[in-house]
């Protein structure tokens, strides 16, 4: 593949424009939140606009939006109705009224600033525990206009951290699509913003999976007219290929990024195969007259989920095995088709799809318990489910609006969004 140097030079300005510095020093604390624990109350009111220019004012306007967007997905914070703010005194960051807030119910205060300097963007985000009136976090971000949503949703993973959480905002989603009139890859922002395009190939692109550090990802090209397995360097633009004999696809990156599990025919039949992330060293670890296919590492990285319609069953399945290839597994019970497992960020639980009646939802089932959730309910088809990296949502691919989509919903069911619209969006894959 050639390099791109419009979308690299992109990718290496989003990844260096913004570096968080703290406005002072403070000491650092971290709260664990757990599930079953209340969301807790924060009021983002409007941010202090430092400079008269228009410019300013809107992107003051665009950085709270994204702000107010992220922190109401995270299921961690429950904002405040803005309508309240018109209860109390108006921000004011010099002094700020605590009891004012305390009277509303706000648990936390997020107050911003935004003013500019050499032609970008400075906004500082400040975060107060209301009730004992501490200065919590302070971070100060210079952006230029392409940059706003970043700073914002750097803003808000520096909160997740804050309570004990993994970021999820600066992640990204690499997908399928034909919107440019075949099918490639693309990366997105976690709520469908941004979407950039990744591959360049004219020919059909399919199945993308990340690497630990979101700087590669594999993929099954039909460029050379095969299935073939290859992994792209996203920052440097080059192009591996790792699998080329046979079909090959459904490739995974180890939790460590050091392997590769991947499915292959190079041997006749489709099976579960390891590799070094550099494609030497490849392994065969299913011996079987079925299809085994889908593989999905735990996060221990000693582990492997896959598909397979083994042991007289003739329908697929769900099964487990040691990621050497031993010690295998059935995991799924009840049903007669049970597909594309999804290893859940905490390794409790698996993610899969199973059809009911002809028609395909998404599932949870809890590796300790064996309880099985159902996590979608349409007549729809939705398939390819992918964890969030804080284990709080997945998202996953349905023609629920006639064509087929990418959509999130939370780990419960609750808060189904579509996140891209027109043409065809599949195969979703969140960064770890």
């Amino acid at each position: 593949m050639k390099n791109n140097p419009k979308i690299i030079s992109g990718l290496v300005f989003l990844s260096l424009v913004l570096m968080g510095v703290p406005i002072v020093a403070q000491q650092e604390v971290v709260l664990t939140i757990r599930e079953g624990m209340p969301m807790i109350p924060l009021a983002l009111p409007d941010f202090v606009v430092r400079s008269a220019s228009p410019q300013a004012k809107a992107a003051a306007d665009e950085i709270r939006k994204v702000l107010e967007g992220d922190l109401r997905f995270s299921r961690i914070f429950q904002l405040l109705p803005s309508a309240h703010y018109g209860y109390i005194r108006p921000l004011a960051p010099d002094k700020i009224f605590f009891k004012d807030w305390d009277s509303i119910q706000a648990k936390l205060l997020l107050a911003g600033e935004v003013g500019e300097a050499d032609g970008a963007t400075v906004f500082e985000g400040k975060l107060y525990d209301v009730k004992s009136e501490r200065f919590i976090l302070g971070k100060r971000y210079q952006a230029e206009k392409s940059a706003l949503r970043l700073a914002a949703h750097k803003m808000a993973d520096e909160i997740m951290k804050l309570y004990g959480e993994k970021p999820i905002f600066t992640s990204k989603i690499a997908f399928v699509s034909n919107r440019d009139g075949n099918d490639e890859i693309y990366m997105m922002d976690y709520d469908g913003a941004v979407p950039t395009r990744i591959t360049f190939n004219r020919s059909k692109d399919y199945m993308p999976g990340w690497s630990p550090d979101q700087r590669r990802i594999v993929y099954t090209t039909y460029k050379r007219a095969n299935p073939d397995l290859v992994i792209l360097s996203l920052y440097e633009g080059k192009s591996m290929t790792v699998a080329a004999r046979g079909t090959n696809f459904s490739g995974t990156f180890s939790p460590d990024g050091k392997k590769l599990a991947f499915c292959s025919t190079m041997d006749g039949n489709a099976e579960i195969y390891t590799a070094d992330a550099d494609g030497t060293k490849v392994k065969r670890l299913t011996f079987s007259s079925a299809i085994d296919t889908a593989p999905s590492w735990s996060p221990t990285g000693r582990e492997i989920a896959f598909t397979s319609d083994r042991l007289g069953t003739g329908t697929p399945q769900i099964f487990t095995m040691d990621a050497e290839g031993s010690n295998v597994r059935k995991v799924s019970f009840g049903g007669n088709y049970h597909d594309a497992p999804a290893w859940s960020p905490d390794g409790e639980r698996l993610a899969f799809v199973s059809r009911v009646d002809n028609v395909f939802d998404i599932y949870i089932l809890n590796l300790r318990t064996n309880q099985i959730t159902k996590l979608t309910e349409s007549n729809a088809r939705n398939e390819s489910p992918s964890w969030s990296p804080d284990g709080r949502h997945i998202v996953f691919a349905s023609n629920l609006s006639g064509t087929i989509q990418i959509y999130t919903v939370d780990y419960d069911g609750s808060n189904l969004r579509a996140i891209t619209s027109g043409h065809e969006n599949k195969l979703p894959s969140w960064t770890n």
